[in-house]
């Protein structure tokens, strides 16, 4: 069963790579260390950092070092985090480590959500309805978008070898909560929000029409929800089965749900690309939600092309969780890996029996493997909350 920890390069740089090793391997119990690899902007209070309580990583870049030759006359360019030639490669370490401390390496690596590189290449961007660009979200129909994810997996699993690659967002992402400080005075509902985060982009209009969907029918009738969304004095529910009918809460309009059926193919087929070109050796599979389907995720389809996915249930009842993997093993097969995702945050989870009560619900519904979230921005003693847990699916 693999045991990990999402953890960052720079709380590896904090505590040490002995360090780290001892408090994953040795006092959680874990035996795998799942490190970001590619990752975007944002503010992390650190508790055990000895200097950097408050952290600002650099936005949209990678923490290993590319291999030149793979990028030559590549539109999209991947930039090193400075973090790397200021305190070190910790992928390396890690991968070097592991002949010696047994602790394998899985390579978190945020695939699209990049605002850096969707500013420097906004014509490679998701786009409403009315056109208006979603910065934070490289489009997965772009074929520079899925020519930079797929060499970007390339490269570190050729370079690196790591053990596993865990693809975050190689899909469309929402409208809410993707950028900062968002401003919203309407009161956007979840089927708002939805329809503001489906993509009519250039490349996804020329991708969809290919396979004959009414693209500008579905454009209409999104752009008509959206206006009347916005014209209300406060918001109405228009599609009561949504999200629990998935796509087919739209079945009374046509085009717009020939065109959610469609919005999966250019998820599928990147993460099917990046499976073919990585190293052989490494295991590549997704990290996902419960309603995956809303960033155009068909997890019975990608279960054909990749290796598993590991789907988090933050903050849910040990029951939901339960049904969420048997779900999630239902739709990828029962040869492909399943993992669960599980956060160590309070008051989500308030001590070390709500946490270990979750992770067994998860491994007794099918999970082969358990990821807990975040090493470094949680204090030490919940550590011994992660031993529990293991200590609980392991018996």
């Amino acid at each position: 069963m693999q045991l990990s920890m999402w953890t960052y390069p720079w709380d590896v740089q904090d505590q040490t790579v002995a360090g780290t090793l001892a408090d994953l391997g040795g006092r959680a119990g874990l035996n795998t260390i799942s490190l970001a690899t590619s990752y975007h902007a944002g503010r992390f209070l650190q508790p055990r950092s000895p200097t950097q309580k408050a952290y600002f990583p650099e936005d949209g870049t990678i923490y290993f070092r590319p291999q030149a030759a793979l990028w030559d006359g590549k539109e999209i360019q991947p930039l090193v985090a400075k973090n790397v030639a200021e305190r070190g490669d910790m992928l390396a370490a890690l991968v070097a480590a592991r002949r010696e401390e047994g602790l394998n390496v899985s390579c978190w690596t945020v695939c699209l959500h990049n605002t850096r590189l969707g500013m420097l290449h906004p014509q490679h961007v998701t786009r409403n309805a009315f056109g208006n660009a979603n910065h934070y979200n490289l489009c997965p129909s772009s074929p520079a978008a899925r020519d930079y994810v797929t060499t970007l997996v390339r490269d570190v699993t050729t370079a690196y070898r790591p053990d596993m690659l865990e693809l975050e967002s190689p899909n469309f992402m929402g409208f809410f909560h993707e950028y900062h400080h968002e401003k919203d005075g309407v009161g956007l509902n979840a089927e708002d929000d939805f329809l503001l985060s489906l993509c009519f982009c250039g490349h996804c209009v020329a991708r969809a029409a290919a396979a004959g969907v009414d693209v500008d029918g579905a454009r209409r009738t999104v752009r008509r929800f959206i206006a009347e969304t916005c014209e209300r004095a406060v918001p109405e529910r228009q599609f009561p089965e949504f999200p629990a009918a998935g796509i087919d809460a739209f079945d009374a309009f046509p085009a717009l749900h020939a065109y959610l059926s469609w919005r999966s193919e250019p998820v599928t087929s990147l993460i099917g690309a990046i499976r073919a070109t990585a190293d052989p050796a490494t295991r590549i599979v997704l990290i996902d939600l419960k309603d995956g389907w809303l960033g155009g995720v068909d997890l019975e389809a990608v279960g054909k092309v990749c290796d598993g996915a590991i789907l988090c249930c933050y903050d849910m009842t040990p029951e939901a969780i339960g049904a969420v993997m048997r779900a999630g093993r239902t739709a990828i097969g029962p040869d492909k890996y399943l993992g669960v995702g599980l956060r160590v945050f309070y008051p989500e989870v308030t001590g070390p029996e709500v946490l270990a009560a979750r992770a067994k619900a998860a491994v007794s519904a099918g999970a082969g493997g358990v990821n807990f979230y975040n090493y470094g921005l949680i204090p030490a003693k919940r550590l011994d909350w992660v031993r529990a847990a293991v200590d609980a699916v392991r018996a």
